[in-house]
């Protein structure tokens, strides 16, 4: 009881802070907060709109090895391949590049005092996840996803 109490604070802080609705962007698919939470669950919900975070080692793609295409689960827009992902240790799925670059925005995120870069899609402004410089060659970087915030298509 205590784990859930911890977990519910701790997304409820993330969920209090977050606005995956960043003025800097025009999104092609807008739809009102009680459209999302119907077409959502409740976890895709908070963290592709409210920017909270799936527990680390929970998600159902971290350890995802099937070949296909991980697509935004709010707009259905291509984001990453399986090509390009590698196991980071980190218990979320993560990518050394998108798909497409234009698929996605970064954006400076300095919340809890972290100098972080948080990364959305870019055609309906779903919280994703984070990208970090400390991914494997040939890019060097390392998009850190929710799981809860993607779909996953498997190659025929």
């Amino acid at each position: 009881m205590k784990q859930v109490l911890i977990l519910f604070v701790a997304l409820f802080t993330f969920v209090s802070i977050g606005s995956c609705q960043s003025g800097k962007h025009k999104f092609t698919v807008v739809k009102t907060d009680a459209e999302w939470k119907k077409q959502l669950s409740n976890e895709a919900y908070l963290v592709t709109r409210k920017e909270a975070t799936e527990t680390a080692f929970t998600g159902a793609y971290w350890d995802h090895h099937q070949k296909g295409t991980y697509k935004c689960v709010c707009c259905n827009q291509l984001l990453f391949s399986s090509e390009n992902k590698f196991d980071s240790g980190t218990g979320w799925p993560s990518f050394w590049k998108p798909i497409n670059n234009k698929n996605i925005l970064e954006e400076s995120d300095d919340a809890f005092g972290m100098d972080r870069t948080k990364v959305t899609c870019s055609r309906c402004g779903a919280h994703l996840g984070h990208v970090f410089a400390d991914g494997p060659k040939p890019t060097g970087l390392r998009y850190c996803i929710n799981s809860v915030s993607l779909t996953f298509e498997k190659t025929k």
